[in-house]
């Protein structure tokens, strides 16, 4: 991309905050400054011509790596970008350091509006899923299609095992936490992370553990890590509460993609019992469930995953030829 491309959104070399995070092999990563936040973007390399544009947003903690095997299976199918949304990975805090839903939507909206690529398919694990939700609401012509995997709606009851994180919005308790875990480990912080995540820990290959504990070290260096976290997770309790127009539920009920939702049976942070009402709520939806997979089923279990995509955009692509075919 180049700068003649949109005043808004300029390419210019990574400078990452301190040490750059991995580059799996095929792939690119590249900042893009948009007014008030600058953005790390994760990209296979090179692109296929022809293909549709794809855009993938992680959750809370979270960063463009989580996509990196689902991107490498829809590589001939999507013209993939991952974001690191602003805070998280290698995307510095925005300018206004608002992290709430609502805030990250806005800049993601921003970033396809300059970019000029939409409609995209539209990908988001949990935070990620709300942000997504709010975006294919307020601006459905951006969104083609959309899929959410363990997306953070909101929940009257959430399962105790979520209660943790949720409590990381609570002002003092990051720090706390930080105070009180600054002896453990990188490896014991990355046990418990993918404890956490995880259907099952074990599919995590040794390689893939040692990535994610270098990953671990590069963010407890950054200095607003921690101030981050918390204010992501308020701005994820705080998205509970809202009413009206403004509830996710209702927002919901607005999107008119096409919508796959992706729930792990396993799931300790996103209840398994919130599919059900998801399928209801948005209005042209299908399910996948797996029944081994916990909470980032993208990372877990990405053939499944991209198979049910890939008969997404099939089915998708069959229902626009059959709208554009005259009719008598």
């Amino acid at each position: 991309m180049s700068s003649t491309e949109s005043p808004d959104a300029r390419a210019v070399p990574v400078v990452p905050p301190g040490r750059p995070s991995w580059v799996s092999r095929g792939e690119e990563v590249r900042t893009v400054t948009l007014p008030g936040a600058t953005m790390a973007v994760r990209s296979r390399e090179p692109a296929q011509e022809g293909l549709p544009p794809a855009l993938y947003l992680h959750g809370l903690g979270g960063s463009s790596q989580n996509w990196s095997a689902l991107m490498d299976r829809l590589a001939g199918h999507v013209d993939g970008e991952a974001l690191d949304l602003p805070g998280f990975g290698d995307s510095p805090p925005p300018d206004d350091r608002d992290f709430s839903i609502t805030g990250c939507a806005r800049v993601v909206i921003r970033y396809l509006d300059a970019r000029g690529r939409g409609p995209v398919h539209l990908l988001a694990n949990s935070m990620g899923g709300a942000v997504a939700t709010r975006v294919a609401a307020v601006r459905p012509d951006l969104v083609r299609t959309l899929t959410l995997i363990s997306p953070a709606l909101p929940e009257l009851r959430p399962q105790r095992t979520a209660v943790p994180t949720g409590l990381l919005a609570v002002p003092g308790i990051a720090s706390f936490f930080a105070r009180a875990t600054k002896d453990w480990t990188p490896e014991r912080r990355t046990r418990e992370v993918l404890a956490l995540c995880y259907g099952d820990p074990g599919r995590v290959t040794p390689e893939e553990f040692e990535r994610a504990v270098a990953e671990f070290e590069r963010r407890l260096e950054l200095p607003y890590f921690w101030d981050v976290m918390a204010r992501a997770a308020r701005g994820i309790v705080d998205s509970y509460t809202l009413g009206g127009q403004h509830s996710l539920w209702r927002q919901a009920e607005r999107v008119l993609a096409p919508t796959l939702l992706v729930y792990g049976k396993r799931d300790q942070l996103v209840s398994f019992r919130m599919a059900h009402r998801a399928s209801k709520t948005f209005r042209d939806s299908r399910l996948l469930t797996l029944l081994e997979s916990g909470h980032v089923a993208m990372m877990e279990d990405p053939d499944a995953v991209a198979r049910a995509f890939r008969d997404l955009l099939t089915d998708t692509a069959a229902t626009a030829e059959r709208s554009a075919t005259p009719r008598g």
